[in-house]
């Protein structure tokens, strides 16, 4: 064990009783490098967030910029700072007209608070719906919208009233009322399996939303920005939301998150009193230079496109692996889930993958599902070697299952 690896067992605190422990010294694009000298094609983008693989020149460039210029001054007070207020007016001319006012935080789960306490303040109304499978981040009130009971409950009263109904269920909405200040939802979730709603319910959704007088939130922290195909992912649903939250490739690989909405919603935070929602570094200028030249490329070279094409010849080619273990592929450009027919074979599928140099992860929410999410820039031949990497991967769990059975 080296003595960085070291420092990270004894000081870190530790999210798991097993983490994968990779040592990484740099990244370049697709690739990971660790110190013992192997590389790793990373096919999750470090959860999403370097949609441009890692390193691209036009953001490290902002970078370097902006912090000749300044860090951080004050990001919310008096203080006009050129970074934020460019990228809030591009976010503005990319998104529909409804959702043209954007506060930034440094995370998406912060932006979820935000959202929420918007929420609430607007409507003058207290409880939320979130649907099974559902994730939206890990401090208290994004917490409390969690789908899953097993990551709740550990922590005892959460905010709410939060009511859980079932992801999908036409029938389900008739229970959003004019209790319900807002519903929020991910246009796919992630961590729930890549499970994607058909378009009556999101239809449906909107309008039941409307009937009740609740906000309907949508949670495109990993939609965003080219995943699904779309630039977002509300594009698939022909659907405008009345809030969207942002997060991990809005930053371009910095720390940012935001959420958006019209400017009656926006304006409840700004009074009653003043400074009713406040961020010490959300919006911090380095982040948003960042940001700004990720949007750039991804919107120059129309990359979601991209994403939709290769996302298809993935899906294809895991279909075709012909396995009895596979159950489902499901996705909506590179977002991409791979159900298996076992949780354990799942486990051990993960691991073959990343000893063999292809870094991939299962969900939270559905431990037979792995999430494949690669950077909308990756290369095709980058593409084969994954693709072949899975494969033997897939034999080889198989067959150690078998041989435990």
């Amino acid at each position: 064990m080296s003595d960085t690896a070291d420092k990270f067992r004894r000081y870190l605190a530790q999210t798991s009783d097993a983490p994968i422990g990779l040592e990484i010294a740099r990244a370049e694009g697709s690739w990971l490098y660790a110190t013992d000298g192997r590389r790793y094609l990373d096919l999750i983008a470090g959860i999403g967030v370097s949609a441009l693989g890692h390193g691209h020149p036009a953001v490290l460039t902002a970078i370097e910029g902006q912090a000749r210029r300044h860090l951080h001054v004050m990001v919310y007070g008096e203080f006009v700072i050129e970074a934020q207020a460019r990228l809030a007016a591009r976010l503005a001319e990319l998104l529909p007209p409804q959702l043209s006012r954007t506060y930034f935080t440094s995370s998406g789960a912060e932006a979820i608070e935000g959202a929420l306490k918007a929420a609430r303040k607007f409507t003058h109304r207290e409880g939320f719906v979130a649907f099974d499978g559902a994730y939206h981040g890990d401090t208290m009130g994004a917490l409390a919208l969690a789908g899953n009971p097993a990551f709740r409950e550990p922590f005892g009263a959460l905010p709410g009233p939060v009511t859980h109904l079932p992801f999908g269920d036409l029938d389900a909405v008739a229970a959003i009322s004019d209790k319900i200040a807002a519903v929020v939802i991910e246009p796919v979730q992630a961590e729930g399996g890549v499970r994607i709603p058909s378009l009556e319910f999101v239809r449906a959704l909107r309008e039941r939303c409307d009937q009740a007088g609740a906000l309907l939130i949508f949670d495109e922290v990993l939609t965003g920005f080219g995943r699904t195909g779309r630039l977002f992912a509300l594009e698939h649903f022909g659907v405008v939301p009345d809030m969207i939250v942002f997060a991990k490739a809005l930053g371009g690989g910095l720390p940012l998150g935001a959420f958006a909405a019209r400017d009656e919603v926006m304006s409840v935070l700004a009074h009653d009193p003043p400074l009713g929602h406040i961020t010490t570094f959300g919006g911090h200028p380095l982040s948003c230079a960042a940001a700004l030249a990720s949007l750039d490329v991804i919107v120059g070279e129309r990359l979601w496109e991209r994403a939709k094409v290769i996302g298809d010849r993935i899906r294809a080619a895991l279909l075709a692996f012909g396995d009895d273990n596979v159950v489902a592929v499901r996705g909506l450009g590179l977002l991409i889930g791979l159900e298996l027919s076992d949780a354990e074979l799942t486990r051990r599928f993960v691991a073959e993958s990343i000893a063999n140099g292809v870094v991939i992860n299962w969900t939270l929410n559905a431990d037979k599902v792995v999430r494949l999410a690669p950077p909308l820039t990756i290369a095709d031949a980058e593409i084969d070697f994954a693709l072949a990497t899975m494969r033997s991967a897939l034999a080889r769990a198989g067959i150690s299952s078998q041989g435990r059975s």
